[in-house]
């Protein structure tokens, strides 16, 4: 028999706990977001439908994202025992400078259509976090502005070869003039992937106030009254707007560029130069005997080729061929802390976030991407800590293995690299 008792006034105080109320909405949002996910539903509610889609979306079926994604979640980690993991080293060193983290913020393209602090919440956050930012040729905030943001963390860019040829090459001065030491040579962009749910919406830049998007703005006046308040959308490169975005990215892009235009970017720009957007062994093999200073892999998010290769399934092979020639960073799919530490511990030496960083803007602005960063940072350092490694520096293939459902029946035939 269980004896009862009436409960004392004293015990019960003990029990409560009582919250002191947050009454700023926007700090009461973002301390609720535990994941990433978190930060999606909340950017979901407060952004237009087409701006979340554009963010959201990728080309065709979107089977490219959707692999990527499943590729990360099938994973099985190997921890070590009785290891101090009291305090851990997060610190790496990645294309010749420091790196708080071993992420930093992707190029994102008409960023403050997503929310209108856009790039200057995107350096500022990474510049505090003491991580690289990266600004997108198709960015909505100019060099000189994001050098502002960031006066002294790091900054990249990232640059499409255009058809007119001397944007590009204005860009690329424009960058080092501004300090900023790595770039970004994409070279999976000849043209547009087939973005369906941008076509779906009408997508255009600037957004058209149509039937539509006046009914979906009702519930999300904020942000329209945000664009509307706000500095007219300034491009990195593009001096005229107006079309789809799908218009926009094939007047940037250019089927015709080659190796020879590698060799006029690299004559320009005296920082380091990676390439971004390398899909297979033989190419990462042939850019490091040409001496590029590291390479990004990358399926551009999903956004172009459909049913792409999935970047970290590609990671061991690359690694395996030039892995001790030059330095590896991968994109695409990454959604939180344990990712990046599958991806360090496979030969990664950085990872970038893009829609994960949009999330956390889209659903507050520079504190969003604060939040963001914190809580990767907080799922990497945990799964470090259950791991049992206190660096980087220790993470092997050894700790992860690459469950098999994604795994191809047959391996792809790689040709011969020629001189």
């Amino acid at each position: 028999m269980v004896t009862r008792q009436v409960p004392k006034p004293a015990e019960l105080l003990e029990l409560m706990s009582f919250k002191k109320p947050e009454f700023d909405g926007k700090k009461r949002r973002l301390q609720s977001a535990l994941t990433i996910d978190d930060l999606r539903k909340i950017a979901k509610r407060r952004t237009p439908k087409a701006a979340f889609d554009y963010t959201e979306g990728a080309a065709e079926g979107e089977l490219s994202l959707a692999r990527a994604r499943q590729a990360f979640e099938e994973i099985e980690f190997h921890p070590s025992i009785l290891r101090d993991v009291s305090t851990v080293d997060t610190s790496c060193t990645i294309f010749g400078g420091p790196s708080a983290l071993p992420f930093g913020i992707a190029p994102t393209g008409f960023t403050r259509l997503m929310q209108t602090e856009g790039e200057v919440a995107g350096a500022g956050a990474a510049g505090a976090a003491g991580i690289p930012f990266t600004l997108s040729t198709l960015g909505t905030t100019s060099i000189e502005d994001v050098k502002a943001a960031n006066p002294t963390g790091r900054n990249w860019f990232q640059l499409y070869v255009m058809r007119e040829r001397e944007i590009s090459y204005e860009l690329v001065r424009r960058a080092a003039a501004n300090g900023f030491d790595t770039l970004f040579f994409t070279v999976d962009t000849p043209i547009a992937g087939a973005r369906l749910r941008d076509k779906r919406n009408g997508f255009s830049i600037p957004p058209q106030l149509t039937l539509g998007t006046i009914v979906n703005a009702i519930p999300r006046p904020w942000w329209w009254y945000d664009f509307l308040t706000t500095p007219k959308l300034e491009f990195a490169s593009l001096s005229a707007t107006g079309g789809t975005v799908g218009d926009l990215l094939n007047a940037a892009m250019d089927p015709s560029i080659s190796f020879d235009d590698l060799a006029i970017i690299r004559e320009l720009f005296p920082g380091k130069i990676v390439i971004k957007g390398v899909q297979n062994v033989e190419d990462s093999r042939r850019l490091v005997d040409l001496g590029v200073d590291g390479i990004v892999l990358s399926n551009h998010g999903g956004r172009q080729l459909d049913r792409a290769p999935i970047p970290f399934h590609l990671l061991p092979q690359v690694v395996k061929e030039v892995g001790n020639d030059t330095e590896i960073a991968i994109d695409t799919g990454i959604m939180n802390g344990a990712d990046i530490v599958a991806a360090y511990a496979l030969g990664a030496k950085f990872t970038l976030i893009g829609r994960a960083y949009l999330y956390g803007l889209m659903a507050g602005g520079r504190a969003g991407v604060d939040r963001t960063i914190e809580i990767l940072s907080d799922q990497l350092v945990r799964t470090m800590k259950l791991l049992e490694v206190a660096s980087l520096d220790e993470l092997t293939p050894k700790h992860v293995t690459q469950l098999r459902r994604l795994i191809p029946v047959n391996e792809p035939l790689q040709a011969t690299v020629t001189p």
